[in-house]
């Protein structure tokens, strides 16, 4: 029996992706445990920041905590809302600087289409691992999140920026050569802005994920009003659990919350 609070599923890519659920006294390589089934059961709340016990507001967070972090400030989901290279503080300048004043990457990433995304240099490739992208490529790296993002709203014209989560459970392949887009992606850019790029060709990272049998119809499971689940563990892709009954469970939109899950058989 395994008890703690969901956070984030940590991975590791080296020849293979693995996934680890980490908890404060246990750490499980989930794809050891494919194949087999497990109970999860829903025992409470805890914020990620204060730990209390209170119901979560958003993204692993009381409302108070959500609302006063600079960790989750709308210029970490709209990066062109970012201020710290114009020295402007929007609730704590010197977390601002050390996030928003590092190299960031403009990219393309294929889950079920094609999607243009931000993340910080230091995050790729997990970022697109967390997105479920089964091919992804930098467009163009910046020196920070604010020039990357400015370039994201622009290239919205032309692509998404949201994943469809359904789809991406249920894709297994790539039907674009998304190497060449990148260079559209690029041509697309504002003639201001390519002046500040330090680097403008990337190869291609194709990513495979540890499933057993991809859902025809996922069903996502709502542990906090169902209270308890069981069924064979069969994949983990993005941050989602795959069960063999196409029921999905979604980690990271579960932050927070206190479970105990239970191996009952391999």
């Amino acid at each position: 029996m395994f008890n703690g609070v969901l956070n984030k599923m940590k991975t590791e890519l080296n020849h293979d992706l693995n996934y680890y659920l980490d908890f404060e006294n246990d750490f499980i390589n989930l794809n050891q445990i494919l194949g087999s089934k497990i109970k999860l059961s829903f025992k409470g709340y805890q914020c990620l920041n204060c730990k209390s016990d209170i119901e979560l507001f958003r993204q692993g967070h009381c409302k108070k905590c959500f609302f006063e972090l600079p960790s989750t400030a709308d210029w970490v989901m709209k990066p062109e809302l970012s201020k710290a290279h114009l020295n402007i503080e929007e609730r704590d300048l010197q977390y601002e600087k050390s996030v928003q004043l590092k190299p960031h990457i403009l990219y393309l990433a294929y889950s079920s289409n094609i999607k243009v995304g931000v993340t910080r240099k230091s995050q790729v490739p997990y970022r697109w691992i967390d997105q479920g992208a089964i091919e992804a490529i930098e467009i163009a790296e910046f020196p920070n999140r604010y020039l990357a993002g400015i370039c994201e709203v622009e290239l919205k014209k032309f692509y998404a920026d949201k994943t469809n989560w359904r789809e991406m459970l249920k894709t297994n392949s790539c039907s674009i050569n998304i190497r060449n887009e990148s260079k559209n992606a690029l041509k697309r850019l504002p003639n201001q802005i390519l002046s500040s790029i330090t680097e403008k060709d990337y190869t291609a990272l194709k990513i495979d994920y540890p499933v057993k049998k991809y859902p025809i119809k996922p069903k996502s499971l709502n542990l906090i009003k169902e209270k308890f689940f069981d069924g064979e563990l069969v994949g983990v892709k993005g941050q989602y659990l795959i069960f063999d009954d196409d029921t999905v469970f979604n980690i990271r939109s579960n932050e927070g919350v206190v479970i105990s899950m239970e191996i009952l058989k391999s």
